[in-house]
């Protein structure tokens, strides 16, 4: 059972830069697929960048980030980062790291993929950002 835990969120102002950092731990391979998503109130859990751990894709971005996040991983250290820059108020929300087996059919099908599809997720990191 693969672990989950985020960390690096906080308050930022617009235009500025924040990394967030997703530690996985238990039983971690490189056949996995790792994403953020966030969410805010009252709205889905929504797929904005995702990793293939076996290398065998290019990530994925969703539109509203494309340019802007970066996702990378650190295969020694099981950990994923997601790299925001330009961060803008609308980028507010709680940000999730979930892994799923597989390569990320987001990349392929170029849109979001459902959170459903996701197995493991961690608890969350907010993330603000004051206009």
């Amino acid at each position: 059972q693969v672990r989950l835990a985020e960390s690096g969120g906080g308050s930022v102002q617009a235009g500025g830069s924040q990394r967030l950092s997703c530690a996985a731990s238990g039983a971690t391979d490189d056949n996995v697929c790792m994403g953020w998503f966030r969410q805010t109130p009252g709205k889905d859990r929504e797929e904005v960048a995702a990793i293939y751990t076996g290398g065998a894709h290019n990530p994925y971005y969703a539109d509203s980030v494309k340019g802007r996040f970066t996702i990378s991983q650190d295969n020694a250290k099981n950990i994923v980062y997601l790299q925001m820059n330009s961060l803008k108020p609308e980028d507010t929300a709680m940000y999730y790291c979930a892994a799923r087996i597989g390569t990320c059919p987001s990349y392929y099908y170029l849109r979001p993929l459902s959170a459903a599809t996701y197995t493991n997720w961690g608890q969350g990191t907010q993330v603000t950002v004051s206009s």
